[in-house]
């Protein structure tokens, strides 16, 4: 059958749009990488990152997944998001898919009151560095990977007979306070790691295994939702204190291109405005059928919005990366972030990729002009869709400006 590639972008493995059981993307990978990756094995001895993977398939009765390299030592780096982006692409999913995991089926409320394996689980997840460990599996794991457009890749897995978990670093002070104050809820607690220097990646997988929140209403949370919660949580709470800032007094565009993707990100002179917006090319992750491009945008005014954005988690993690720029400038702007995505980029790897590529960006130098028309003109020798295409979908030029001529001033281009 064909399928619509807009649908594959709006869909992303997740909701079955193409009306299929299954995703077609995602499993044409998972037999790619069978052929190359076939593990036999029914015992795992090494060092967890910690790395741990909540499912969502079943809810609220889910399959729980710690994960161990068969390594030992200092194996942080396959949990730090900070050092992905300096790896070779094939680097990076080879060393995550070595992250083999035992599953165990817990139901989600079982996070208050945990049984053994699910405490030490949650124990692991905790922990301020590498936890020396051992699965011992039903049966040698299968060839089922995770390719995930929400988070980064996971080796194959087996049902769990036994978790053994032999060392245990401390967690870091303020997690430990954290998880031990059953009075504070979920959000303050997101809020009060984030403001003590802990990163969203560490903070996403303390909710996923109910290790936030008020005691009595403490549950697991499937990583792909725990990702996006947690961009959202934090990024609201930086949009409450960007409001208050002046605004920037000049338009900034920064661009960042790397691995087959053209990161774009305009700030304005305006209040608080958002966008987030993708060109997928044909032969790219979810255009793979596809002839033409697709381009999917979502936006938000000044308050925010309170809806889940059709374009999915890119548009969080984006917006923190954002933020967090613009509350280190102490300045308020509105922001145009659009990013093209070219052939040869074809593995869903997890929002992270969005996240640290748009805080580098920001980290990195950028160029100043006092006139729309002129930066507009500059990003268009970075992209390859025409600049038109992007103006006339663009929410944020729509509002910055009303006037006619600059749209006929950009018809061709």
């Amino acid at each position: 059958m064909r399928i619509n590639p807009a649908l594959c972008i709006r869909c992303r493995g997740e909701y079955n749009l193409c009306g299929l059981s299954y995703c077609p993307v995602l499993a044409e990978l998972r037999a790619k990488y069978t052929l190359k990756n076939v593990v036999n094995r029914e015992r795992v001895d090494g060092s967890s990152p910690p790395s741990i993977f909540v499912g969502r398939i079943g809810y609220p009765k889910v399959n729980v997944y710690p994960a161990i390299p068969p390594i030992h030592g200092d194996t942080s780096n396959l949990e730090n998001p900070k050092t992905w982006l300096n790896m070779k692409l094939e680097d990076f999913i080879s060393s995550r898919l070595s992250l083999i995991r035992g599953s165990i089926k817990v139901r989600v409320g079982d996070a208050r009151n945990p049984p053994r394996a699910l405490h030490d689980v949650q124990v692991m997840a905790l922990s301020s560095g590498p936890v020396d460990s051992e699965l011992v599996l039903e049966r040698p794991v299968g060839v089922r990977y995770v390719f995930d457009e929400h988070s980064p890749p996971f080796g194959p897995s087996s049902p769990l007979r036994e978790l053994k978990v032999d060392s245990l670093p401390p967690p870091p002070r303020i997690v430990d306070k954290v998880y031990s104050d059953t009075d504070l809820n979920a959000t303050e607690a997101i809020w009060s790691l984030y403001s003590h220097g802990i990163d969203v990646h560490h903070i996403s997988r303390l909710l996923s295994v109910g290790a936030l929140g008020v005691g009595k209403r403490r549950r697991l949370v499937p990583t792909r939702w725990s990702i996006t919660a947690v961009d959202k949580h934090v990024s609201d709470k930086l949009l409450s204190e960007v409001r208050d800032y002046p605004l920037i007094s000049e338009y900034r565009v920064y661009v960042r291109s790397i691995r087959d993707n053209t990161f774009i990100g305009i700030l304005a002179p305006h209040t608080w405005l958002y966008e987030w917006a993708e060109a997928w090319w044909p032969g790219s992750t979810w255009n793979v059928w596809g002839g033409d491009v697709v381009l999917e945008l979502d936006y938000e005014g000044y308050w925010g919005r309170d809806d889940y954005p059709s374009i999915g988690g890119c548009y969080y993690a984006a917006r923190i990366a954002v933020l967090e720029a613009l509350r280190s400038m102490r300045r308020q702007a509105a922001v145009i972030l659009w990013r093209e995505i070219y052939p040869g980029f074809n593995l869903p790897i997890g929002v992270w990729w969005v996240r640290e590529n748009i805080r580098a960006m920001f980290n990195g130098p950028y160029e100043r002009f006092y006139d729309l028309r002129d930066a507009l003109n500059y990003v268009a020798g970075f992209l390859r869709l025409p600049i038109s295409t992007w103006v006339s979908r663009s929410y944020v030029i729509k509002v910055l400006t009303k006037q006619s001529s600059l749209v006929n001033w950009l018809g061709g281009r």
